[in-house]
Parts: C-alpha cells; sequence; structure tokens
C-alpha cells in the first residue's frame, strides 16, 4: 500500500507542486528581464509571503551538478527546471541546507539566486504518512514471523527426530506440540518408532531364545561326540557341529544388528587407531589420522571397520585405511592388495546369505551375512557404502558418514 500511494499519488502531487514552484521562478525572471521598475515590489512580495530569498548577482555560474541522480524530488525538479530555462541555464541543490532549496538561474547578464522553504517542494506530512504506514507493517511482519517460528519450531523437532530414528537411534521423551496438525502428525510418528522398537526388541529377544534352545542340544552332542572312540567319525561331525554353531551365530548377529545401543560423540580417527591397536597387526597401515568427530553407535561402527579390515588382511598381504573429510560427510576408505572379486558382483556381495566361491569371498568364513550386516550398519548411520577396484590391485571398500 505505501509503494502504491508513494508511486501513484505522491509522486503525482509532487510533481504538481514542484511545476508551481518553477511557474513562479519563471515569472520572476519574466520580470527581471522585462520590467525592472517593479522587481523590487516583486522580490518583496515572494520574500514577505513565501519565504523565498532572492539575490540578483554577477557570481559566476556553476560548472558542476549539485543534484542527486536518485531522489525522486530532484528528479522532478530538474525536470520541470529543464522545460522551463533549458539544459545549462539552471542549477540546484537540494541537499546543502536542511530546510531549503538553493536554485540559481543564470540569465544574459546576472545570476538570480533563490533560496526556497523546502516544504514547498517536499511536504512534511507525505514522510509522517510514510513513516506511519511503514511502521505497522514491520511491527506486523515482526509478529508474523514470531507466530511462523512457533509454528515451524515443532516441525523441525519433529525432523530432527525423524532423522535420529532413520539413522538407528532411539528417540526417547518426544512431546509432540504446536498446532494440532503438527500434534498428530509428531503423535503418529511416536507410536509408529514405539512400533518398530517393539518388532526389533521382540525379533531379538525370540531369537535369544532360540539360540539357547538351539546350543543346548549341540552342546550335547559335543559331548556325545567327544566319548565316540572312532575319531575320524567324530572329527568330520564335531566340524558340522562347528559350522552349525557358526551359522547361528552369524544368524543371531545379523538379526541383533538393529539392537538397542545409544549413540554418542566421537573421534572417527582414534577409532581406527584403536582398531590398529586391538588387531596388532603390522600389515594394516594408516595413511593419515584428521579428525573428523561423529555421532553414532560406535560399537557397531568398530565392528563394521573390523570386519572389513579382517576380510582385507585374510585374502591379502596388505590393507591402507585413509580418512578424508569434505563439506558434511567423511569418506574412509578401506583397500588391500588381494586378489579383488569381479565388478559384476559388487552390488550382489551385500545380499545376505550371498557366498562368492571364487578365489575370494568376503564372506568365507560365514554363511554369507558379513558384508550384509556392514551395509546395515552404515546405511543406519545415514551413509553409504561402494566398491571398486583398489590402486593396490586388490579392493577397494569406500565408506561415507554424514557428520
Amino acid at each position: 500500500i505505501t509503494v502504491v500511494f508513494y508511486d501513484s499519488v505522491w509522486i503525482k502531487a509532487n510533481k504538481n507542486i514542484t511545476r508551481s514552484l518553477v511557474a513562479q521562478l519563471k515569472a520572476i525572471e519574466e520580470v527581471y528581464k522585462n520590467d525592472n521598475k517593479n522587481l523590487d515590489f516583486f522580490t518583496d512580495s515572494y520574500k514577505n509571503n513565501f519565504n523565498f530569498e532572492i539575490d540578483i548577482n554577477n557570481n559566476p555560474f556553476p560548472s558542476s551538478s549539485g543534484e542527486r541522480k536518485f531522489s525522486p524530488m530532484d528528479r522532478s525538479l530538474r525536470r520541470e527546471l529543464k522545460s522551463a530555462f533549458g539544459n545549462n541555464n539552471y542549477w540546484f541543490n537540494t541537499s546543502k541546507f536542511k530546510n531549503a532549496v538553493e536554485i540559481k538561474i543564470k540569465t544574459e547578464k546576472e545570476v538570480i539566486e533563490f533560496l526556497i522553504p523546502k516544504e514547498m517542494i517536499s511536504p512534511s506530512s507525505v514522510r509522517l504518512f510514510v513513516l506511519w504506514t511503514t511502521l505497522p507493517s514491520i511491527v506486523l511482519i515482526l509478529i508474523a514471523l514470531v507466530f511462523l517460528k512457533n509454528q515451524t519450531r515443532p516441525l523441525v523437532r519433529l525432523a530432527k527426530a525423524a532423522e535420529r530414528f532413520g539413522k538407528g537411534d532411539y528417540v526417547n521423551n518426544f512431546r509432540p506440540s504446536g498446532a494440532a496438525e503438527i500434534r498428530k502428525a509428531a503423535y503418529e510418528f511416536d507410536r509408529m518408532a514405539k512400533r518398530i522398537n517393539r518388532h526389533l526388541n521382540q525379533r531379538s529377544e525370540m531369537l535369544s531364545g532360540i539360540s539357547h534352545d538351539l546350543r543346548t542340544p549341540l552342546t550335547r552332542l559335543k559331548l556325545q561326540l567327544a566319548m565316540i572312540k572312532q575319531k575320524d567319525i567324530s572329527q568330520n561331525m564335531s566340524k558340522d557341529i562347528d559350522e552349525m554353531e557358526g551359522m547361528l551365530n552369524d544368524y543371531l548377529q545379523f538379526a541383533k544388528t538393529q539392537a538397542k545401543e545409544s549413540s554418542s560423540t566421537f573421534n572417527l580417527s582414534n577409532l581406527l587407531n584403536e582398531i590398529k591397536k586391538d588387531l596388532k597387526n603390522e600389515n594394516l597401515t594408516l595413511l593419515n589420522s584428521e579428525e573428523a568427530i561423529l555421532t553414532g553407535r560406535v560399537s557397531s561402527l568398530k565392528r563394521c571397520f573390523e570386519n572389513i579390515i579382517n576380510n582385507g588382511l585374510t585374502y591379502g598381504e596388505k590393507v591402507y585405511v585413509s580418512l578424508q573429510k569434505g563439506l558434511n560427510i567423511v569418506t574412509i576408505s578401506i583397500e588391500d592388495d588381494g586378489p579383488g572379486i569381479p565388478e559384476d558382483q559388487y552390488r550382489n556381495v551385500f545380499k545376505p546369505f550371498f557366498r562368492l566361491d571364487k578365489s575370494r569371498s568376503l564372506n568365507k568364513s560365514g554363511v554369507g551375512l558379513g558384508l550384509a550386516i556392514v551395509e546395515d550398519i552404515i546405511n543406519s548411520h545415514g551413509g553409504n557404502i561402494q566398491l571398486a577396484k583398489s590402486k593396490y590391485k586388490g579392493l577397494q571398500v569406500k565408506i561415507s558418514l554424514p557428520f
């Protein structure tokens, strides 16, 4: 409203006021040129009635312009003076004096100088109108921003809770708030999260029970085999029982990757150094130790990195680990000099129970769940894992995690 008023009403009104003023200046110039007898009467009349200051002298006419290019008042005054007196016969300055405008008109012999009250060109009431229309608008905008912030804050909390839950973190004490629609969405999210957590806990408890039930007969079988005198038969059966026990352990580990583990803030570089220290293998090399502070489930990530590094040490002679920080992401590269795996099998090795029956299988020691567990852990932290050919002629495992 202020802009429309200023453009369509004030500028037009200012144009008419300026045109009237310039017409008066033109009248004084005409009297100066044609009727010197009444000139003093005219100048005195304008001084007394309009507070004009008029001086006719032989001072040099200014060569440089004193006007402001981006002032609406200056533009309007320039347009009218140019129309009345021509291009080079006028000069004015609206900023030299606080309450007055200085105008000079060049004649053939002398210069007529005017000092005119600024209110005759720019009424002060217009400025008050602009102020009183702008000020409430600013206040209303500030109130709207506060209201909008109060409405968006619950949405931000809901988004953060959903992000944490999507990364595998358990969301506790989440309280829906805000508008009715936002509270309903938050309430449904909370119910969904609790149902998923309950399902995961029930699965873990069920598998723990199955584990206990299966381990008991396996233990009895081991004891009975130890009493068999035919050692060749007992040894073969013991290997089968050990393999069954290993399969059972892999199943349980895969099912428990979502088991409750609270997130914490940790230094990824320190975690990699800790893994190197635990493995005590000289063939494992950390190429750099750049600090990267992450939030996640430390035990799960440690198990993930150990799985990949152990595979590299099993099928290659040396393993190289590097860490590189980006803008909002950290990349961990684990490379070895082993035989690698075919490129067309890169995606298959992440499938549960897939085994690569070649010279190298990342899941050879188990039932095909190693990399499936690794990918599940990385994805639950909002990251991704990719395989590529290593510059050491083996396999490169590249893991990206947000921080």
